[in-house]
């Protein structure tokens, strides 16, 4: 049995037109040559794909079951045609790109959506870790690019670029005894802080805390189920906690010590050593215009 492209884009251009002259015009052929794959394609596969009955063919039910297999494979005929341009385009096979939680999900689905639609041969892999891991993916080759907040003092094998700022609010549960009064510094040292970090990154967990005792969580969506039992206090990225059902539920005292935000710059990171193709540099680009676009970043002076 063999059967070709050629005849089934005839069978699906009949059935999807509803005649074969409509289908002739589709294709450019001549309506004989439509009749003749279409034939020929039934005696390949020893069934009968269209009743002849009527003036318009209608598709059996034979024809009914294998439409829809017949568009996938042509469907992944325009998928190959699109993966080998890229080739000669010299467009990357695959992408893996590391974003922090900090970075705004909404801004995500944006800029992901334009990308699926400018790469959409590009295979790409999200990874969610803490910014504290994504320095040594992006060194050891496990991510193209992350997306991590600021660090002091980056490997000298990376570069970078300051795509915005997330403010981080104070956030407690109701029942906190910080939950009804102006925080100072000192109350904050007084109370357990539930602090963000992953398994791995136990040297740098000291980077960002205040109080005396801390408990250490893997997700901040983890932690603002805990802030709700009034167990302690937390920096909570705003976008996290606006999107967070537990909202009503938890406090933001107001600080004596500021205005009660406290912006975190988001760096977007590379290794310098590793040549990036036409993919990576669209997102490099679209990063910091995607999260400014939407208002969800704040924008300040990028660092020097």
């Amino acid at each position: 049995m063999s059967v070709s492209l050629e005849q089934l884009e005839a069978f699906v251009a009949a059935a999807e037109n509803g005649s074969f002259s409509a289908a002739a015009r589709r294709l450019r052929k001549a309506q004989s040559a439509v009749s003749l794959l279409i034939s020929s394609l039934e005696d390949d596969l020893g069934i009968k794909l269209f009743s002849r009955a009527t003036r318009n063919p209608t598709l059996t039910e034979a024809g009914t079951r294998l439409l829809p297999e017949a568009k996938l494979l042509l469907d992944r005929r325009e998928h190959l045609i699109g993966v080998a341009r890229s080739f000669d385009e010299h467009i990357e096979t695959r992408l893996v790109v590391a974003i922090d939680e900090l970075y705004p999900e909404p801004a995500i689905g944006n800029l992901f959506a334009a990308f699926a639609n400018r790469f959409p041969h590009v295979e790409l892999e999200l990874l969610s870790p803490h910014s504290q891991a994504i320095t040594g993916m992006v060194l050891e080759g496990e991510a193209d690019i992350g997306v991590m907040w600021r660090e002091e003092q980056l490997p000298p094998e990376l570069d970078f670029v300051t795509i915005g700022w997330v403010p981080l609010v104070m956030v407690c549960g109701r029942d906190h005894p910080l939950a009804e009064s102006t925080v100072s510094w000192e109350d904050l040292k007084r109370y357990r802080q539930i602090m963000v970090t992953k398994r791995r990154d136990i040297a740098r967990r000291h980077q960002v805390r205040v109080a005396a005792e801390v408990w250490w969580v893997e997700s901040h969506w983890v932690i603002l189920q805990i802030l709700r039992q009034g167990i302690g206090w937390a920096l909570i990225p705003a976008h996290i906690l606006a999107n967070s059902p537990l909202a009503p539920e938890l406090a933001t005292p107001s600080l004596q010590f500021d205005s009660g935000t406290h912006p975190v710059a988001l760096e977007l990171v590379w290794h310098k050593q590793r040549p990036a193709g036409p993919a990576a540099k669209w997102l490099r680009e679209h990063f910091v215009a995607n999260g400014n676009r939407h208002g969800i970043l704040e924008t300040r002076a990028a660092r020097l």
